[in-house]
């Protein structure tokens, strides 16, 4: 018996492994780490698109695309932040000049950063 197999029906090799021949499987999901947006998209995928969900999963590229949500969600966060710092006047003076006020400018800030990015990207499927 050959220790290698390849079926041309299907184009998978197989090795010899004692008397059973077993197919040479590679795994094609990446192993991304996913950050809280990815997570809190796959929550949200998870029980409103189930059939999604379970494409995704089958077809080894739920990783991969939590990841780029992931990706696509903290860049918009930062850009939005950024953007809203400098249209409302937030500076490091008013930080040195008065912490509290800093503080509640930049609480809101990343309130509203965030529920933009609810809306446009966790709680939309692509």
């Amino acid at each position: 018996m050959n220790k290698i197999f390849s079926d041309k029906n299907n184009g998978i090799d197989y090795t010899l492994v004692g008397e059973v021949y077993l197919p040479n499987l590679i795994s094609t999901e990446t192993n991304y780490e996913i950050g809280m947006w990815g997570q809190r998209h796959l929550r949200y995928i998870k029980q409103h698109h189930k059939v999604f969900y379970t494409s995704l999963l089958t077809s080894c590229k739920l990783n991969s695309y939590l990841h780029d949500v992931d990706i696509r969600a903290t860049e918009m966060y930062d850009r939005l932040v950024k953007q809203l710092k400098e249209q409302q006047g937030i500076t490091e003076q008013l930080k040195a000049y008065n912490m509290i006020a800093w503080v509640q400018a930049m609480n809101n800030i990343s309130n509203q950063a965030r529920e933009t990015i609810y809306l446009r990207i966790i709680y939309v499927v692509d």
